[in-house]
């Protein structure tokens, strides 16, 4: 790896430590360091520790896991697909977790505790659904796309058809589709997190065959590789990072399209500290997202997904403007 890449990589763990410890210090509240490391170290059993422990903690951690796991896996996407525009709801976990909700808020208003669980199954079934037609068509590039874009329509479609037919369900879906992380706990999103952390792990064993796969099928099968086969596999690793972070932090956008991108510029294609640069980028952006969210119209709050869409978008036009030397089609 190049030392210049190393120093980009050490300045987004830098960045992301310092997006965590003000999420952990800033709020109505302002927390010195002497009163984060106390309660840090649970000898602060006050208002300092509470707030701590019980909020600002889970809260952090929530940003973390859920920005780094999005951002891996719409890389991974990205690189599968050959598709700069690809991203987590490409291959149906979006819709997939949306629909399952809002069936739930619809027909079992008692089991929305359960929102977490039914959102990563909603994810996961929307994408082994895609993945099983893509694989009878051989599991190309376009066929995994196509069939992402036909199961999210007719799962949206559902959605729609939910809300309708039980206008009540809009208020409790609310929340889960323009993505929030308030309210959270440990217990709720420790699950979520080790699978988390695994897919990280996995994700980077499986570097070398992303790397592979860039140089296109035929290159890939004249080395060895099963290239259908391993599109399934990575996009599996990608579903699973996407679907543990809905679980418990709603539909957010953007962070699985533009820090990828990002993550690019600085440190090229070359897949390993790609994903590396992917996760530092996500859990830092998500993190100052949304200790924005927090302050901007403190004490109220804007949830998470309403920031990242109004600096997502002009930011995300702005890099296809500026990828074309600033002129507009």
């Amino acid at each position: 790896m190049p030392a210049r890449h190393k120093r980009t990589l050490l300045l987004l763990a830098g960045l992301t430590v310092l997006a965590a410890a003000l999420s952990l210090a800033a709020g109505p509240v302002v927390l010195s360091p002497g009163e984060l490391w106390a309660a840090l170290m649970g000898r602060s059993c006050g208002t300092a520790g509470t707030i701590l422990l019980h909020i600002r903690l889970p809260r952090t951690c929530a940003c973390l896991l859920a920005g780094a796991a999005l951002a891996v896996s719409g890389a991974i996407i990205q690189s599968v697909l050959a598709n700069p525009l690809a991203a987590p709801n490409i291959i149906g976990v979006n819709a997939g977790a949306g629909l399952m909700v809002a069936l739930a808020c619809a027909l079992a208003p008692t089991a929305l505790a359960l929102t977490p669980v039914l959102a990563f199954l909603g994810a996961m079934a929307g994408v082994l659904l895609v993945l099983a037609i893509a694989r009878r068509t051989g599991a190309s590039r376009l066929t995994v796309a196509l069939a992402g874009v036909a199961v999210s329509s007719v799962f949206n479609a559902g959605i729609d058809a939910v809300v309708t037919f039980v206008p009540d369900t809009l208020n409790s879906y609310a929340d889960f589709r323009v993505g929030s992380l308030a309210n959270l706990t440990l217990d709720r999103i420790l699950p979520a997190g080790a699978l988390i952390l695994i897919a990280l792990l996995l994700a980077l064993t499986l570097a070398g065959e992303m790397d592979v796969l860039l140089l296109g099928e035929d290159v890939a099968r004249s080395l060895g590789l099963n290239a259908g086969r391993s599109r399934t596999v990575l996009l599996a690793v990608a579903a699973a990072l996407a679907g543990a972070a809905v679980s418990f932090a709603g539909l957010l956008g953007f962070v699985g399209l533009i820090v990828p991108h990002m993550a690019r510029r600085l440190v090229g294609e070359d897949s390993r500290p790609l994903l590396v640069a992917s996760a530092l980028g996500g859990a830092a952006l998500l993190t100052g997202c949304d200790l924005l969210s927090r302050l901007l119209f403190a004490p109220y709050e804007l949830p998470v997904g309403i920031v990242l869409s109004l600096g997502g978008g002009p930011f995300f036009l702005w890099l296809l403007l500026k990828q074309r030397g600033g002129r507009t089609p």
